[in-house]
C-alpha cells in the first residue's frame, strides 16, 4: 500500500474558540505531526485545509476539514475522490469519550460511537477506514457529553496530552507503513515512565 498515497484527516471546529476543545483532538495532532515533519504550508482546498508531506518515505496529504465537525465526510469524501485513494489509504484521527483519557487505540471500522464527524465520513465513504482513536474520557452522564467535548483541556488534561502527542508524533511514520499494532505499541512504549534508579548502598 505504501506506493499509494495515505490521507491522514484529523478532525475538529475550526475556529480559534475551538482550539484547545477536547473535540478537536485530531486537529491538535494534525498540527503536531506537521509542524514535526516539515509539510508543506496548509492551503485552502476540498472545504478544508490541506498539507503535503511524506512519513517513512510515503506521501501524506495531511487534512484539516473546515466543514465542522458534523460535516466532516464532505471535506474528506472530496479529498479522496480527488486524489483517487481507495478507502484504505484514509486515517482518521479524532477525540473518543469511550476510551479513558490519555489512552488510545488505533481500528478499522466499526461503529461511530456517537461520534458525529465519524457519522458524517461513514455516512459518505462507508465504514472501512482506519480511525486512531484519542481518548479523552466520559464525563459519566450522557447529557454532559456535549459540554465536555467542547470544553477546552483542562491543566489536568495538559498532563497526559503533551506526552501522548509527542509519542504520537515520533510514532507517526508506522501509520504510514500501515501498521497500526507497531504505531499503538511504540506510544505504549514511549509513555512508560523511566525506571526508577536504585539508590546504592551508603
Amino acid at each position: 500500500m505504501a506506493d499509494t498515497a495515505l490521507l491522514l484527516a484529523g478532525l475538529g471546529n475550526p475556529g480559534p474558540q475551538y482550539a484547545l476543545n477536547r473535540h478537536n483532538a485530531g486537529f491538535i495532532l494534525a498540527d503536531a505531526i506537521h509542524a514535526e515533519y516539515g509539510f508543506g504550508p496548509f492551503r485552502a482546498k476540498f472545504e478544508g485545509l490541506i498539507a503535503e508531506g511524506e512519513l517513512a518515505g510515503r506521501k501524506v496529504h495531511l487534512l484539516k476539514p473546515q466543514t465542522y465537525m458534523n460535516d466532516s465526510g464532505r471535506s474528506v469524501g472530496a479529498a479522496l475522490k480527488f486524489f483517487k485513494l481507495p478507502l484504505t489509504a484514509l486515517v482518521v484521527a479524532h477525540d473518543e469519550i469511550d476510551l479513558a483519557a490519555g489512552k488510545l487505540k488505533v481500528k478499522t471500522g466499526g461503529g461511530d460511537a456517537g461520534q458525529n464527524g465519524l457519522r458524517s465520513i461513514t455516512a459518505a465513504l462507508g465504514p472501512d477506514y482506519r480511525r486512531v482513536r484519542i481518548g479523552i474520557g466520559h464525563p459519566g452522564h450522557k447529557d454532559r457529553v456535549t459540554g465536555h467535548v467542547l470544553q477546552n483541556f483542562s491543566k489536568d488534561d495538559l498532563a497526559w496530552l503533551k506526552p501522548m502527542l509527542d509519542a504520537m508524533v515520533e510514532a507517526a511514520p508506522l501509520l504510514a507503513k500501515d501498521d497500526d499494532t507497531g504505531f499503538m505499541s511504540k506510544v505504549a512504549l514511549l509513555l512508560q515512565p523511566p525506571p526508577k534508579e536504585k539508590k546504592k548502598d551508603e
